[in-house]
């Protein structure tokens, strides 16, 4: 076990404090990779021997250090490889690390279903499970030459190689990227798409304004759905401009969601993600010379002045999204 995969419990206001933790997690190794809006891989592998501790030791001095310092808890995942210490992370807990150790692979994926394995999707996961590879030990189990003929060449081989427990990521160090996330979780798993429409329409209205605020607007906007399984959806998609506006993001939020063909799912949260941010001063805005639109951006931006005088509960979020 030498990579960590680190979620630090950060709410949504709190964002701006990762460069922070991922400097936390920089004290004990330099290869470290952000993963926005909360999140890090680390290779402990050169401080597992300068330290003289293994990585789920490690991970209980980062875990104690971030609640000292910042007041901040994590789950951690540890695993061979990035994609393990991924996987080992949705089984986490607060306080506890999940580990999967070396050599225990196979024991630790043989009983995952197929959509458990980074990158598989659900029209490749619809297919495996078509022909009875519904579980990542029966993929494993099953010939190369099967798996190519019903996901691809490419597809298989790889396929083949993460189920067996081959991990050929490595981690990237880089910089944390820019980006401002909303998450609305639900207090019960939600069937009622109304319900998901209102949680996107708060979470929208709820980026527009911290996008305003600090005079940023996105390129590109993330919808995450997670599921009563744990398992979860990702869609993203550029926007026509770059925008901070409300109504718009709302728009976007809307159509990926529309896209993904729900039906009767039981959601447990939703989550959008502003990404691909830049300054709002060098973004052009394609006027469209209809009034309803230019009467809601004013609206926003008195609104936006309430915010900064009275607080954000001055105007509820998404409130104003169309």
């Amino acid at each position: 076990m030498t990579i960590l995969c680190v979620r630090f419990q950060l709410p949504p206001t709190r964002e701006a404090a990762l460069p922070e933790l991922l400097g936390l997690l920089e004290e004990f190794t330099p290869v470290v990779e952000a993963l926005p809006p909360d999140g890090a891989l680390a290779d402990l592998r050169g401080a597992e021997r300068y330290f003289g501790r293994d990585a789920v030791e490690l991970a209980s001095v980062i875990r104690v250090r971030a609640l000292a310092l910042y007041g901040v808890d994590c789950v951690i995942g540890a695993g061979p490889g990035p994609m393990l210490a991924r996987m080992a992370l949705r089984d986490a807990r607060p306080g506890l690390t999940r580990a999967v150790p070396g050599g225990g692979e196979r024991a630790f994926l043989d009983g995952k279903p197929v959509a458990a394995l980074p990158g598989v999707g659900t029209a490749t996961a619809r297919t495996l499970c078509e022909y009875g590879l519904d579980t990542l030990g029966r993929v494993a189990a099953a010939p190369l030459s099967t798996l190519q003929r019903l996901v691809g060449a490419k597809a298989g081989r790889e396929l083949h190689e993460k189920a067996q427990g081959v991990d050929r990521g490595r981690v990237v160090p880089n910089g944390a990227s820019r980006s401002l996330a909303a998450d609305r979780p639900f207090d019960r798993d939600e069937l009622d798409p109304d319900r998901h429409r209102r949680a996107l329409l708060s979470a929208a209205g709820d980026l527009g304004a911290r996008l305003r605020a600090v005079d940023k607007v996105c390129r590109t906007l993330t919808l995450t759905v997670r599921y009563a399984d744990r398992s979860a959806t990702t869609r993203s998609r550029t926007l026509s401009e770059p925008t901070a506006h409300s109504a718009a993001l709302t728009r976007t939020a809307y159509d990926l969601y529309e896209a993904l063909g729900l039906q009767r799912a039981r959601v447990r949260s939703l989550a959008l993600r502003a990404e691909s941010l830049t300054p709002a001063e060098h973004a052009s805005h394609q006027l469209t010379f209809d009034p309803v639109d230019e009467k809601v951006r004013r609206i926003e931006e008195v609104a936006d002045r309430a915010r900064a005088k009275f607080g954000p509960r001055a105007v509820m979020p998404g409130s104003l999204a169309a």
